[in-house]
């Protein structure tokens, strides 16, 4: 990645970061409310997440976004892949993701710098461990990239439902971060994301 693609990426997560964040501030207590009222448990969610890697470095950070599932969602089951109609998802919940807002607290991360608002989906160390046994090259997608709220895999694709579903979001990974090599295609390709981003949250076509 050229030195002007990790600068200027890093100013576009900045700005766009604490625009995001004042603009959407007052939707904070109208969500928590909802999700307070709807079920027990915290208004947010925390987890620990895979991040950028380099080949003498990993590393992982703690994720934050509403909550979306039942407090005890795996408490019985462990980490499980999401399904269509899952269970596990509140009522609230299931808008919130169709609407992405659930993804709004995670513009602290890309503000301090664990994430970037574009690039691969934050995976969990316990996935990312069984996934790179049956999947090539699965680890690299965070080689060098920071991963994102958004991308290419979020905007074409569901949440992760089986290894299928993974090895097809895994292209999409890939295809992003190699027009990362030119300031050119980064900046095409991080313009149609933003606009597609948008547009998904705006029809609602987020998670099942």
């Amino acid at each position: 990645m050229p030195l002007s693609v990790i600068i200027v990426k890093r100013i576009f997560d900045l700005i766009l970061s604490l625009i995001g964040i004042v603009i959407t501030a007052p939707l904070f207590p109208i969500i928590a409310l909802a999700i307070k009222l709807d079920s027990r448990g915290p208004v947010f969610f925390r987890q620990e997440r895979v991040g950028l890697e380099t080949p003498t470095k990993k590393s992982t950070f703690v994720m934050v976004k509403f909550r979306t599932m039942y407090a005890d969602a795996e408490s019985r089951t462990g980490p499980v892949w999401a399904t269509d109609n899952d269970p596990r998802i509140t009522r609230v919940g299931r808008f919130l993701r169709k609407a992405r807002l659930d993804e709004l607290p995670q513009l602290y991360n890309v503000l301090f710098g664990d994430m970037s608002l574009i690039g691969p989906r934050p995976e969990r160390p316990h996935f990312v461990s069984e996934l790179d046994k049956s999947i090539p090259y699965y680890t690299e997608r965070v080689t060098d990239v920071k991963p994102g709220i958004t991308g290419l895999a979020q905007i074409n694709c569901d949440y992760d439902t089986s290894v299928e579903s993974v090895k097809q979001k895994l292209y999409y990974d890939h295809a992003y971060a190699a027009r990362l090599t030119t300031f050119r295609e980064f900046v095409i390709t991080d313009l149609y994301i933003t606009f597609m981003t948008f547009w998904v949250m705006v029809i609602g076509k987020g998670a099942k």
